[in-house]
């Protein structure tokens, strides 16, 4: 079992659509994580608006959450740390727990933050919709990928 970090800067949005989506593909071999360096406090309504309509059931589990729960000694040892945002990956992160002294690895996927985009629902949907398959292509590489 590999477990995965994804970090955003408000964790309301693409690294919790990234959580829910791999728990969800990659249930049997991943367990997928995520965190904010400024966390919003609360889940996008479209982000899980959005996991229901591709079948992800998020109802009660995510929440926004800061980086430093995943920075101490008693959290769960990452294998790999994913930067889903380009504020979130230029940011000095913690420290994070290593397995056998070695470093998770680091990887970034940049997506647009679709909680940013204006107008109205119809919009924001259309682009959750549109990260939201850009994570899941990614997501399923990984899954790929690792299994080879």
């Amino acid at each position: 079992m590999r477990n995965i970090l994804f970090l955003c800067t408000g964790n309301s949005a693409r690294s919790i659509m990234a959580e829910a989506y791999l728990n969800h593909a990659g249930a049997k071999n991943w367990r997928a994580f995520s965190a904010g360096s400024k966390p919003a406090g609360k889940v996008n309504p479209f982000a899980i608006e959005t996991l229901a309509a591709h079948g992800v059931d998020a109802c009660g589990t995510l929440r926004s959450k800061s980086w430093d729960e995943f920075s101490s000694p008693s959290a769960p040892v990452m294998n790999d740390i994913v930067t889903v945002c380009d504020n979130a990956a230029g940011e000095t992160c913690p420290a994070w727990p290593s397995r056998n002294g070695g470093a998770p690895n680091k990887l970034h996927w940049s997506f647009p933050d679709p909680a940013a985009v204006e107008g109205d629902d119809e919009t924001k949907r259309h682009a959750f919709e549109t990260v939201f398959k850009s994570i899941a292509e990614h997501i399923d590489a990984l899954i790929v990928k690792s299994n080879a």
